[in-house]
């Protein structure tokens, strides 16, 4: 049974292990990065497994008019049990109907995401970091 959570109660090791098994692109391996990740992001909402980490969304807000998904990641062993759409809702119930929710996706993802609601767009524009 997966249980859900609204808070920044993970550590970075548990956000390490997360990122390594689903397959997304982040630097899993600097747990101190990994950790400033933790402690600035506004909302993360998680799926556990008992005490196993198994999907994250985290987000950057101003809780007003626009969010922005920086991670949706769904360790590899529980992709499509719908839990990566089940963090999006409730990340969409927490920000409420006048926020609305923008991400960039990889591009292994760009499929998925308009399954769960998303549209696409071809208005966006990046800076990329540069490590």
């Amino acid at each position: 049974m997966i249980h859900y959570q609204n808070d920044k109660n993970l550590s970075a090791q548990d956000l390490s292990q997360v990122f390594a098994s689903s397959g997304i692109k982040r630097p899993y391996q600097d747990l101190e990065r990994l950790q400033k990740m933790i402690e600035h992001a506004d909302i993360i909402i998680s799926a556990w497994d008992g005490n196993k980490l198994v999907g994250i969304a985290r987000a950057i807000t101003d809780y007003s008019y626009c969010c922005y998904l920086s991670d949706l990641a769904i360790d590899h062993d529980y992709q499509r049990l719908g839990i990566g759409k089940e963090l999006v809702e409730r990340l969409r119930q927490t920000l409420g109907a006048e926020v609305s929710l923008v991400l960039l996706s990889a591009p292994s993802a760009v499929d998925y995401y308009p399954r769960i609601g998303f549209a696409s767009t071809d208005k966006g524009f990046v800076i990329a970091r540069e490590r």
